[in-house]
């Protein structure tokens, strides 16, 4: 998740099994606070958080890795202020395909470096 506050300060991100609690002040002073429900548990002990000049980032790690969540919060309703960042997009399913792919390459370039043909005359 990714809170855009620009120049933000005291910030405060608590990680809980199935909790995320947000808040911060931004470059006004006004002070921002949100709770997100979760849909699924995290691994709150290997969740961070990360801030910059512009925004505050937090990873959190499913419970259950590679188990694709339909939505980030538990409601079935999407708040106004939530929207999916494409740039961050990762597609869990055919990751497998993907890898298979790029072993395969791998591979026939390997075979390529290991030809034991004769060195070219000169």
């Amino acid at each position: 998740l990714e809170f855009c506050v620009e120049d933000s300060s005291d910030v405060k991100v608590t990680f809980e099994d199935q909790r995320l609690v947000f808040s911060c002040k931004n470059a006004d002073g006004v002070e921002l606070y949100n709770e997100i429900n979760l849909y699924a548990r995290i691994n709150s002990k290997d969740s961070r958080e990360k801030r910059s000049d512009r925004s505050i980032t937090c990873f959190m790690r499913k419970w259950k890795e590679k188990v694709a969540w339909p939505r980030i919060t538990k409601e079935n309703i999407k708040p106004a202020w939530l929207s999916v960042d494409f740039d961050n997009w990762r597609d869990w399913e055919g990751d497998e395909e993907l890898e298979r792919a790029a072993l395969e390459q791998y591979a026939e370039m390997l075979e390529k470096v290991t030809d034991k043909s004769p060195p070219p005359a000169m």
